[in-house]
């Protein structure tokens, strides 16, 4: 079986994403990518020998300094400038799968046949994804305008034998790696290093990243607010789905119909109840956690168009004959779907919190904190804490950073999206809301233990007897950051598919 991806202008989704890889899929360029970018470099070749004028990042100096005419015999130098001098971003590294990713869709924008690109240098980057060679990038420094020009630098730089990459789990400097391979370092033509630092593929590849991750987080919120529900002894009726049908938000449908399957055949949430109703955290799940669901929807339709798109600058058009300089490299619809993103993991977060403090209130018969003998035992009193902390830095980190902009590049480069923060945080965002719905499993599963002898449905007691495996039963004060800890473990042990839940 041939476990290769071909790229192609046939659409790229995310479920083709995940394929690639899940299955550790080698790329190639297919047969009509090598021709529409060899025409495109050919084209873009006739036009440079019979064209004097100056033509934007091609024969002229970039940013602000696009009225400096540059002689055809530094052309070459030109590019390879531009990628040295734009290679100073900063602070962490990204992580590896993040800059796979980055190859990946760099690789993919480049094929369409609008950006000039040498054919060997696409290539090139095709042999770093199949090679796992993966170019040290750093987190910061991109505006998200001109394209992601910092990050997208230390892409490049490697195909120069410059920098530093990840190879065979160590880093090493690129010119060790191109040793390795005999490989000679790429030599680039007009306008080539601008098509490898105009594009928006950092920001695409952390929002792509992030996207396919929010549907188990999200179905992972649905099932441990049900196991809350049940812990608190809540009640059923919010979640009939005549209330939903005249309010028909398809989050908020999907969300009901999917707690109540979870909740079906249950013996607690079937008992008498005591109270009318339920604090909002439990009564309205489905409005809270669709609405979210409704917002990832629209993160993923702004995605799949961006990872399908040309996004450096200029553009080159063979059939009408034109070189034209826009502004396709701007982050503006990422920044803005990426805030948007973060604010609707955050408030999964923020919802997962409220219920951890209400299990631990003392109300409906449980017992102070959920644990036996409180006051000599402190229970379950300070992950509540440390969900509220992350809870708090998730709706600082969640302010939108595409409200921002500094002027860059001597006023050339007047307005910028911040899309590249956008990224980075939504991927913080998203991390910490994996740990406050660890403590809420961890509360609302020693909660649920105060039912007994009822039982939840088999379906959540399943999934509560091989959570026990790995988390025991909290019976007296213990070390309580292992056990969050593992819960965090147990939940990345879980991948989601068609709404089922699989040992990954």
């Amino acid at each position: 079986m041939d476990n290769t991806h071909y790229i192609s202008t046939q659409l790229l989704s995310f479920e083709t994403l995940e394929e690639i890889i899940s299955h550790h899929k080698s790329l190639a360029l297919s047969e009509e990518a090598k021709v529409n970018i060899q025409k495109c470099r050919d084209y873009l070749d006739r036009k440079m020998a019979s064209h004097s004028e100056p033509i934007y990042g091609i024969n002229t100096g970039f940013g602000s300094l696009c009225n400096v005419k540059i002689a055809n015999d530094n052309l070459s130098k030109l590019q390879e400038n531009l990628v040295k001098s734009h290679s100073c971003g900063t602070g962490e590294e990204v992580p590896s799968e993040i800059v796979k990713l980055m190859l990946l869709l760099k690789i993919q924008s480049l094929s369409y046949g609008h950006s000039g690109i040498q054919l060997q240098t696409v290539e090139r980057l095709v042999d770093f994804y199949n090679n796992d060679i993966l170019p040290v990038i750093y987190t910061q420094g991109s505006l998200g305008a001109s394209g992601d020009l910092a990050p997208l630098a230390h892409l490049s730089l490697p195909l120069l034998g410059e920098g530093d990459v990840y190879f065979e789990g160590k880093k090493v400097h690129s010119s060790e790696v191109l040793k390795h391979f005999n490989w000679k370092p790429i030599v680039l033509q007009s306008k080539e290093g601008l098509a490898l630092l105009n594009g928006t593929q950092f920001m695409s590849a952390y929002g792509a990243h992030i996207l396919m991750k929010v549907s188990k987080f999200s179905y992972l919120a649905d099932l441990i607010g049900a196991i809350s529900l049940e812990g608190f002894d809540g009640r059923i009726e919010p979640f009939n789905e005549l209330i939903h049908f005249i309010r028909p938000h398809k989050g908020q449908i999907v969300t009901a119909n999917r707690v109540k399957g979870f909740l079906e055949g249950s013996e607690i949430i079937e008992q008498a109840k005591a109270h009318v109703q339920d604090p909002y955290s439990f009564r309205c799940i489905p409005q809270v956690h669709g609405a979210s669901k409704d917002a990832f929807d629209y993160v993923k339709k702004v995605f799949k168009t961006e990872i399908n798109s040309v996004t450096d600058n200029p553009n080159i058009f063979i059939e009408s004959d034109q070189i034209i300089s826009g502004g396709n490299f701007h982050g503006q619809p990422l920044a803005l779907a990426l805030d948007f993103m973060a604010i609707a993991l955050a408030e999964l977060g923020s919802i997962s919190e409220r219920r951890t403090y209400q299990l631990i209130s003392g109300l409906r018969n449980l017992p102070a904190f959920l644990v036996d003998n409180p006051g000599l035992n402190s229970g379950l009193m300070i992950p509540q804490y440390t969900a509220a902390s992350i809870a708090s830095q998730n709706k600082q980190l969640a302010t939108p950073a595409s409200i921002d902009s500094i002027v860059s590049s001597n006023g050339q480069e007047d307005h910028v999206s911040m899309g590249a923060n956008a990224a980075t945080k939504a991927l913080r965002v998203l991390d910490n809301l994996e740990r406050i719905l660890a403590i809420e499993l961890m509360n609302a599963s020693q909660a649920i233990e105060y039912r007994r002898p009822l039982l939840s449905s088999d379906f959540i007691e399943m999934f509560l007897s091989a959570y026990r495996e790995e988390v025991p039963l909290i019976k007296e004060d213990r070390i309580l950051h292992y056990d969050i800890e593992k819960t965090v473990s147990f939940l990345n042990s879980f991948q989601i598919e068609d709404d089922l839940l699989t040992l990954a």
